[in-house]
């Protein structure tokens, strides 16, 4: 470890920026050598007199910027002077030189990343609202994919058999769908004495996919779609980005109002309505009996279709009927393995109205470029061996236990939480606002999502509420360290707070 220790430049802007500047300049200047270990967090805030979330702040940014690497357990490295292109670590740049002209042992420009702001050059990450590659020591709250429990033993026996049994499919395009992958999805969305015709099972590539599939086979661009103001939001950009604009309706703990939904399809006209009615994303709200009744009322008044998300309902045991059973002339039924059993596999299907399976079918061969026969084989084979029932009731188990972890770290607070759901809806204490929030998180390695990532468009509703999910940490100790920063964070109340601006 070096004895370095930063002098910070006087300034106006964030203290973590500045602090994050110093550290790039020193690095530029080779005070700071390829493979130097910076100090850790609290030693470092604790010499310059700041939080530590300030230095974790600086680190993160840096990190960013290519100039350093984390690892677990080891601490904060210096890369090389230009990570990435392939120079010895030890070139060293002439400042005094124009850097278009500094070159490395092959030739290639050394440091033209020191024009402008210092910072090398990086491809741009398209990781869309959350952090797709976060610091080694984050938790990962921002996610709710399923835990892992030991499925790889059976994927991996699995996938061995089918490899041996169909070396020809596996090594060509996929160009038509086996019996079986229908009866796998048929056994898979069936729910509450409610079983979808085979006819209209569509495997796809995942729930995302298929719901895209389904927009673009049912709709034209142009054409508008509703969404309850709070929901899954990444399907409303995704029709917004495919030039379906989405449309707002009013919401309450059981999902659309009614009457604000014949309200927006007599004034907008949308085409379709996406909801997730028997586990709510982020709110985990439970769409009653009559409310799915009145729904289905609005839908066949204004001749609109609709997108059942059931992609967290597969955790939930009900005797509610799907709205699939109530209206099927015009539901399409969505459910995948991603939330309950494994989110690799990308396995996913949809129940169909009968005259849009193949249109549907088709759309998503359009948008994907077609489903993967080695995925679609070892999705189906999950299903109909039942490895994919028990490794359901184990996560469910799983999801149980960690919601006792959170009871213990975050039980005097308001939230909405169930033992089935992996995630839970939390309720901020004064003065914190949500935005503010997830970034005093992320500035200790924590990432959670504020609600403005489940609202559709625009809204004047605030909320004060950050969703957090319980089944991405890879051990119940993991998360019981999350969920313990959390904690810290909110009885800090907000203590540090002008450094999360």
């Amino acid at each position: 470890m070096t004895n370095w220790h930063p002098h910070l430049p006087e300034g106006k802007g964030p203290l973590y920026i500045r602090l994050a500047d110093r550290i790039a300049e020193d690095i530029a200047t080779g005070a700071l050598g390829a493979g130097t270990k910076l100090p850790p967090q609290r030693d470092l805030a604790y010499d310059l007199g700041v939080t530590v979330g300030t230095v974790g702040r600086a680190y993160a940014l840096i990190r960013q910027r290519g100039l350093v690497s984390g690892e677990v357990g080891r601490g904060t490295f210096v890369l090389g002077s230009n990570p990435g292109t392939g120079l010895e670590e030890d070139v060293k740049p002439d400042l005094d030189r124009d850097p278009r002209t500094v070159t490395g042992q092959a030739g290639t420009p050394a440091v033209s990343w020191l024009q402008g702001a210092m910072t090398p050059p990086r491809d741009t990450e398209f990781a869309g609202t959350r952090i797709s590659i976060p610091a080694p020591e984050s938790i990962r709250f921002d996610s709710t994919s399923a835990p892992e429990i030991g499925q790889a033993e059976a994927i991996g026996r699995l996938t061995a058999d089918i490899t041996r049994e169909a070396p020809h499919e596996i090594a060509s395009y996929t160009r038509a769908v086996p019996d079986s992958w229908r009866k796998a999805g048929r056994l898979w969305l069936a729910r509450s004495g409610w079983e979808p015709s085979e006819g209209g099972i569509v495997p796809t590539t995942g729930a995302q996919a298929a719901i895209m599939a389904i927009i673009a086979a049912t709709t034209s661009p142009g054409d508008q779609i509703a969404f309850e103001d709070l929901t899954y939001s990444s399907i409303a950009r995704g029709a917004a980005l495919s030039g379906r604009p989405p449309v707002q309706v009013a919401r309450d703990d059981e999902g659309p109002l009614p009457e604000d939904l014949a309200r927006v399809c007599a004034q907008k006209h949308p085409r379709l309505l996406f909801v997730m009615p028997t586990m709510h994303n982020p709110t985990l709200g439970l769409m009653g009996a009559q409310r799915r009744k009145d729904i289905v009322s609005v839908a066949r008044q204004y001749n609109v279709s609709i997108i059942e998300d059931e992609v967290y309902g597969s955790l939930r045991n009900t005797d509610l009927p799907p709205l699939a059973a109530l209206a099927p002339e015009r539901t399409f039924h969505v459910n995948s393995l991603s939330k309950s059993v494994t989110a690799g596999v990308r396995g996913g299907w949809v129940a169909s109205p009968l005259s849009h399976a193949q249109r549907v079918y088709t759309a998503h061969k359009m948008l994907t470029g077609g489903i993967s026969f080695l995925l679609s084989e070892l999705s189906a084979r999950l299903v109909l061996s039942g490895a994919a029932d028990e490794f359901r009731e184990k996560i469910q188990s799983e999801i149980a236990a960690r919601h006792e972890l959170v009871r213990e770290h975050l039980g005097t607070y308001d939230m909405n939480a169930a033992l089935d759901a992996p995630f839970l809806w939390l309720k901020l204490p004064e003065p914190w606002l949500s935005g503010t929030f997830k970034a005093a998180a992320a500035s200790v390695n924590v990432l959670i999502d504020d609600e403005d990532e489940f609202k559709s468009g625009r809204s004047d509703k605030v909320y004060h509420r950050v969703r957090i999910g319980v089944t991405n940490p890879m051990t119940r100790t993991e998360t019981a360290r999350g969920l313990a920063i959390v904690q810290s964070l909110l009885e800090d109340n907000g203590a540090c707070y002008d450094s999360f601006e």
